[in-house]
């Protein structure tokens, strides 16, 4: 183990909450609950204010409405969080190529293969920095702890929560633990915490001093000797750089079963678009087509396409994703879709321009047959061929996917939710995020990240000058260089 505070860890602070909070002048300083609203949901993140009433991530959101009845309850925007969380990661990225991710608001950094820090003095400069260069980017706050070992570092950010630093000097380790519960070190859950409690043992001095022998008989040869070894301060566990990823998918879970079939469509071309913009992010293309469908009775089925060649064109993944969704039956009712990309590759614009180019080509080919079958199937004098029928091979799954987006397009504001928290933009009032919607009405509070709390409007959800809206960023834009 080292003998300098090296191993960074860092932990946004309320991550998705946070945001929230800093993306809406009018929640700042309020309670927000961020996570699934319907009858399965649960909460994801709780604001430190909604935290004084006793939410909590993974309480079921019924159970937080009880304890928190008003706070302001939202919806995850996942793709402003992911956006956050690149800004984030490459910071830690500029102090060290050993930077390993644990979720998108947490990871270690070993700042010593980085060359920044060697030192405890070097190490909290660093982490300061690191904090204010956070803070400056986004707008938010993240808590560092600094230590010889990842369990170390990650206990010490946990003590420096919210919004502040601990560095673990050497030598005190053993003194730090002594008197934390067991639940504070790395595989004691609750199952092993209760055994342990059973025993007698309720903090890490006890741990410590039951002895390996002990453990191992209470715990097995593996669990029970790296707690032991844990007790003692010791993690030999290496930061681990970020392993490149095989795959880019996205997936929704639905309150209520989805068993209409146009939706169910929709659904599915969304989450294409949803799957291309992560591909894209990710500076990758791909060239397999994944489809997820997990039924009402939780039976979940997966259908694949490989195309010629990998693509990132959202036009094309998205008509591979309606053709597989032709080969499953949602009769019954859809619990979960889903679109994935693998077989990911590096591209280039040729690349890319080719694939273009060859799925054109294919499509004008596709053309050509139906309307020829189309002729020869309907002579003079017969009975005409319509949609469906065996005139038209390739005619009637192209026409129903057009039309099935169309035909979403136009039901979206009559029957789809509009999604608490999620951003809008209207025609006249400019853009805001909706507080709520029901009963054929949607509640927007018109402001930005950068103005003050808005104005709040009420409209019917079909009304056509409301529509969806791209998140906007959380700080300022840093002026351009002017030009000698």
């Amino acid at each position: 183990m080292r003998s300098a505070p090296t191993i960074l860890h860092l932990d946004m602070d309320a991550f998705y909450a946070s945001a929230e909070q800093a993306a809406k002048p009018s929640l700042r300083g309020k309670a927000v609950v961020v996570g699934g609203l319907g009858p399965r949901g649960v909460v994801a993140t709780a604001s430190y204010e909604a935290r004084r009433f006793g939410v909590h991530s993974a309480m079921p959101t019924g159970q937080a409405r009880r304890l928190a009845p008003n706070a302001a309850y939202l919806v995850p925007r996942f793709g402003l969080y992911r956006e956050i969380s690149e800004q984030v990661m490459g910071l830690l990225r500029e102090l060290s190529p050993l930077v390993e991710p644990l979720s998108l608001d947490e990871a270690f950094v070993d700042l010593e293969a980085g060359g920044v820090a060697d030192d405890a003095e070097s190490a909290r400069a660093v982490g300061e920095r690191l904090r204010a260069d956070i803070r400056e980017v986004t707008g938010l706050s993240g808590s560092v702890g600094l230590a010889v070992s990842k369990m170390l570092a990650k206990i010490a950010s946990e003590e420096a929560k919210p919004d502040g630093l601990k560095l673990i000097a050497p030598g005190t380790e053993r003194a730090l633990l002594g008197p934390m519960p067991v639940r504070t070190l790395p595989g004691v859950g609750p199952a092993t915490g209760d055994h342990l409690r059973r025993a007698g043992i309720l903090t890490v001095a006890e741990i410590a001093e039951a002895g390996e022998d002990e453990l191992v008989r209470l715990l097995g040869k593996a669990h029970g000797g790296s707690l032991y070894a844990m007790a003692l301060a010791h993690d030999e566990r290496p930061v681990v750089a970020e392993r490149e990823s095989k795959s880019v998918s996205v997936e929704d879970t639905y309150d209520v079963d989805i068993h209409d079939r146009v939706r169910v469509r929709a659904e599915v071309a969304r989450l294409a678009e949803r799957c291309v913009q992560r591909l894209r992010a990710a500076g990758h293309s791909g060239r397999t087509i994944v489809l997820k469908v997990r039924r009402f009775d939780f039976s979940t089925l997966t259908r694949s396409e490989t195309l010629r060649g990998p693509t990132d064109d959202p036009g094309v993944v998205r008509e591979a994703a309606a053709r597989l969704l032709e080969a499953v039956d949602t009769t019954g009712g859809v619990r979960l879709l889903g679109v994935g990309v693998t077989g990911l590759a590096d591209y280039t614009q040729e690349d890319l321009f080719a694939q273009a180019q060859a799925d054109a080509q294919a499509q004008a080919e596709v053309e050509t047959e139906a309307q020829a079958g189309a002729a020869e199937e309907s002579p003079d004098g017969g009975e005409e061929v319509g949609p469906g029928e065996a005139g038209r091979p390739e005619g009637p799954e192209r026409e129903s996917a057009e039309e099935s987006v169309a035909s979403a397009e136009r039901q979206e504001r009559q029957e789809r939710h509009w999604a608490a928290g999620h951003d809008v933009r209207h025609a006249e009032y400019g853009h805001g995020w909706v507080q709520g919607s029901g009963l054929g009405r949607v509640t927007v509070r018109f402001e930005t990240p950068l103005s003050a709390p808005g104005r709040v409007r009420t409209f019917r959800t079909d009304d056509p000058e409301l529509e969806p809206a791209e998140p906007l960023p959380l700080v300022a834009a840093p002026p351009s260089p002017t030009s000698g």
